[in-house]
């Protein structure tokens, strides 16, 4: 496969797909899957680094033309693959050379899905023996229950403020970019999807800087949106 044609893949289409064993319906769907995470920066796009905004790793991505000429900011909230999937690279740099400046964070702060606990490559068929088949069986639990505990660690109390640092940092760095677009763009694959629904939602102050509401009693205030627009996706795709 070419590497044009990865750009165009969903970002979690670098594993195998399927929901999070033991999700709820609101974590499915454009809000978690299975991932893997593979790759490093290749070079396809104009103008690509592995930096850090806020003291946060980012993989940031520009038009070869920027800052000549005018662009806009896109906040790209990657699946459980993380910043270091060649698959969610190669998309970012496809929104960079329609024009934006993409800033990928590290929402995961170093703990992104792996590999390894993905499901097993092997599914049982028909001359699969018994033995075989419980031994596939207690790989599969196994690996279900590694990711139910990586999702558990993935909390919004955790990952709401790390987007927040980013955010402010991006628009510091970019101002021109958010003057130009008149705000933040967002897109969000799997996992991310959801993050970019909260920061597209008018939520209580508290929740939206990751904390849960102490007082109902004392009023609610509520927070601005923190972008301007935003895009989510779950498909899938064939390798």
């Amino acid at each position: 496969m070419t590497e044009e044609e990865l750009a165009t893949k969903a970002p979690e289409s670098d594993a195998q797909e399927g929901p999070i064993p033991g999700d709820t319906s609101a974590q499915q769907g454009a809000s978690m899957g299975e991932h893997s995470a593979t790759g490093a920066p290749t070079g396809v796009g104009p103008s690509q680094e592995i930096s850090k905004i806020a003291d946060v790793d980012v993989y940031i991505t520009k038009p070869s033309d920027y800052p000549h000429l005018p662009s806009k900011l896109l906040l790209f909230l990657s699946s459980g693959t993380g910043v270091h999937s060649r698959n969610n690279q190669l998309q970012a740099d496809k929104f960079a050379s329609e024009g934006f400046v993409v800033v990928m964070p590290d929402q995961f702060a170093g703990d992104a899905l792996q590999k390894n606990s993905m499901n097993p490559d092997t599914a049982p068929d028909a001359n699969t023996s018994i033995i075989e088949k419980v031994k596939l069986g207690l790989a599969d639990t196994a690996k279900s229950f590694m990711i139910d505990m990586w999702l558990a660690r993935q909390s919004q109390e955790k990952v709401l403020p790390l987007l927040h640092k980013v955010i402010e940092g991006a628009k510091d760095e970019f101002a021109d970019a958010v003057a130009n677009g008149d705000g933040l763009y967002a897109v969000g694959y799997c996992f991310g999807g959801r993050y970019v629904l909260l920061l597209g939602s008018e939520l209580p102050d508290t929740v939206a800087k990751g904390q849960a509401v102490k007082d109902e009693e004392q009023g609610v205030v509520k927070a601005a949106p923190q972008i301007k627009a935003g895009a989510i996706a779950h498909g899938k795709a064939a390798a």
